[in-house]
């Protein structure tokens, strides 16, 4: 479960995204983080 900011750069899940079951389960997440990050220097 998780919850996204439609108009602006935020988002969050309920749980821990390493852990789980598998190694890269969770790359979409730090993707989706990655790209909300950048050009905001």
């Amino acid at each position: 479960e998780g919850v996204k900011l439609l108009d602006g750069k935020a988002f969050s899940v309920q749980y821990h995204p390493e852990a789980a079951a598998g190694p890269h389960d969770a790359n979409y997440l730090f993707d989706q983080f990655a790209d909300l990050m950048e050009g905001t220097k």
